[in-house]
């Protein structure tokens, strides 16, 4: 099954994964305290604006992750003190869904001492709390529902369970693990 990307959120850790069919040759590479999703060095060139992103922020409180631009305004509205719930929110209904060709929703999740994990689609805003593991993609899985994903003390491990999770087209994926404001985050590549 093909989800697109996804997000799995929890209060104490959250896990990204890119799965693409369209464009595979990306990574995901650490800066300053952020993950960014980029093209690799072999990456034919696009003018695609929704290839890179950052996929995980701090931000207030919490850790975002997520699949595109709305990344960075959620971080924003939470060092601003916005709750997650309201950040999540605005942020996503402000930028809507991707208005390319398959009206890609935008997937995102806070993790902290709450945990929230929202999608914005062409049909429905959805942001709910959440106490276990979560999960939610751009296709196929377009609603929060909880996933049997045991999580690792190891930011690393919870990115390559999140990327050998048995969905097609794995690219790359990254973990993050939430300890009462210590935040660690993990990157896998693929093999």
């Amino acid at each position: 099954m093909y989800l697109g990307r996804f997000v799995v959120v929890a209060p104490d850790f959250g896990a990204y994964r890119v799965s693409s069919r369209s464009f595979p040759n990306r990574q995901i590479v650490a800066r300053d305290g952020t993950l960014t999703v980029a093209p690799t060095p072999d990456a034919p060139e696009n003018d695609n604006p929704y290839v890179s992103y950052n996929c995980v922020r701090e931000g207030g409180d919490g850790v975002v992750v997520g699949n595109g631009s709305h990344v960075d305004p959620i971080a924003e509205k939470l060092d601003l003190g916005y709750p997650a719930r309201d950040a999540l929110a605005t942020s996503l209904l402000a930028l809507d869904y991707e208005k390319d060709d398959y009206d890609t929703p935008r997937v995102a999740g806070v993790v902290g001492d709450e945990a929230y994990v929202g999608i914005v689609r062409r049909d429905a805003l959805l942001v709910e709390s959440v106490t276990e593991p979560t999960l939610v993609a751009t296709y196929e899985r377009d609603e929060p529902a909880s996933i049997d994903f045991e999580r690792d003390a190891d930011p690393e491990t919870i990115a390559r369970d999140a990327y050998e999770l048995d969905y097609e087209h794995a690219v790359c994926a990254a973990g993050v693990t939430y300890d009462d404001g210590d935040v660690d985050l993990g990157v896998y590549n693929g093999a």
